[in-house]
């Protein structure tokens, strides 16, 4: 049952990740994932090279569509979204009969990836890769197989994208951290890292695991897969190229594989030659999002972030970006993961400065920003209850991220901020003023419209 425990006894060295089947899996398919988990963290040294049968078994097949469509998304080059899908002729097990028959055939061959922007919080544009369902469901159905193994290398101070770990895990690590005296921050930023990670470098990391070559074969198909690029506007045309190099953000299997190339610049850090034992240093990663937290932050620690990252693993490091904070120095703050860390002047007067964790000015300003998309003319059409659900839902799921610390100060500003905004969207929306009843506040007014402030 879903999020329930094995009712069997389970072993000691099983994390919670793989005790309790939070994803809902068929019972074989779980249970195989913990064998799987088991093998590889009680030997270290094996390489697994019959895993390909497993991924074309129809329950793994069915449990991975179950995972794609639970993910819902956008569709890829051929239009189909998991609605449209659903309803055609053939339906969800025509598709898994294809897909079923392909890899047992080996003639599987993925589709062309296609390529999306979203904004950046810096105005630019980040690009995505989105495969079609058919590809999606294969990816996954990878997944499910390998993550397993390599869930039992990966190390604790990775956090990102992986089972039963999150943003706020890595936030609570920082504090711990700053707490035992490592006041002093490197802040690391890697320039397009999920672009720019080199193919045979990131196969070779694989490989450390896995010898099954048809497996290693899929991996190599989605790694250098077509790319559709729609071009960035009107005057762009659309291009058709090959990958030559990267993981696109987009994909079900490039946050594994993404968190598998940093793993081995994780074991560089921890090894005994590494910060950890010459610098007492601790790393905390959230997929390419790192930071570095000693009671000395000098040359040492970024010579060797900067030569073990830009030689060994080719990548970049956005220099402008990268910088060390001390946060024992009065304004220093340091931005991470949507928080910003400081220490503030105790607020009863008292000779000492306490640890203040709250939602960063960017942040802020993002969910400014949606609010005020969502709450504009263009929306004069949805009627207010409909759209004071909406905004509900979005406050909602933002403070539920951002609860951690102190955020009441934050949470007032957005209260003020949606308040202000409804209170002039409701005047625009006819040619006659609005006029709340008699005697009643705006703000009683708008909790029996449905607003419901953080």
């Amino acid at each position: 049952m879903q999020g329930q425990p094995d009712s069997t006894e389970q072993p000691a060295d099983l994390p919670e990740a793989f005790k309790v089947n939070s994803k809902g899996l068929p019972g074989k398919v779980f249970r195989f994932r913990q064998t799987l988990y088991l093998k590889a963290k009680r030997e270290p040294a094996f390489r697994f090279y019959t895993l390909y049968d497993r991924i074309c078994q129809r329950d793994v097949l069915e449990a991975a569509w179950e995972q794609v469509a639970a993910n819902d998304g956008a569709p890829g080059v051929d239009g189909v979204s998991i609605e449209k899908l659903r309803n055609t002729d053939h339906g969800v097990s025509g598709l898994l009969d294809e897909i079923e028959c392909s890899l047992k055939n080996r003639t599987y061959q993925p589709q062309a990836v296609k390529r999306v922007y979203i904004p950046k919080p810096n105005g630019k544009l980040r690009p995505l890769g989105i495969p079609t369902i058919r590809d999606r469901v294969v990816q996954m159905a990878v997944l499910l197989i390998v993550e397993p193994i390599f869930e039992a290398d990966f190390l604790n101070c990775s956090f990102g994208f992986r089972p039963a770990r999150s943003a706020h895990d890595a936030l609570e690590e920082i504090k711990q951290n700053l707490h035992e005296g490592r006041k002093e921050v490197y802040d690391a930023d890697l320039q397009s890292y999920f672009d720019t990670i080199p193919h045979e470098k990131l196969l070779a990391a694989v490989q450390r695991r896995i010898t099954d070559g048809s497996v290693l074969k899929l991996i190599r198909m989605w790694l250098k897969a077509v790319i559709v690029d729609p071009g960035k506007g009107p005057d762009d045309p659309p291009k058709v190229h090959r990958s030559k190099q990267g993981t696109p953000q987009g994909g079900v299997i490039s946050p594994l594989l993404a968190n598998l190339y940093l793993h081995w610049f994780d074991k560089l850090f921890h090894r005994s030659d590494g910060p950890f034992y010459w610098a007492n240093a601790r790393l905390i990663r959230y997929a390419d999002d790192f930071v570095i937290l000693a009671k000395y932050v000098g040359g040492r620690i970024e010579r060797f972030v900067g030569q073990t990252l830009q030689g060994r693993f080719a990548l970049t490091v956005n220099r402008e970006k990268t910088r060390t904070v001390k946060l024992h120095k009065p304004g220093a703050s340091l931005d991470f993961l949507g928080y910003t860390f400081r220490y503030d002047r105790d607020l009863q007067g008292r000779p000492w400065n306490y640890l203040n964790l709250c939602p960063s000015s960017k942040a802020l300003q993002r969910e400014r920003d949606n609010l005020r998309e969502m709450i504009s003319p263009k929306n004069c059409f949805i009627p207010i209850p409909a759209l004071i659900y909406q905004v509900n839902e979005q406050t909602g799921g933002w403070s539920n991220y951002f609860g951690q610390g102190y955020p009441r100060k934050a949470f007032r500003q957005i209260n003020r901020f949606v308040r202000e905004r409804l209170i002039n969207h409701l005047g625009r929306r006819s040619q006659r003023p609005y006029r709340k009843p008699a005697g009643v506040t705006w703000y009683s007014h708008l909790l029996k419209l449905g607003f419901q402030p953080l």
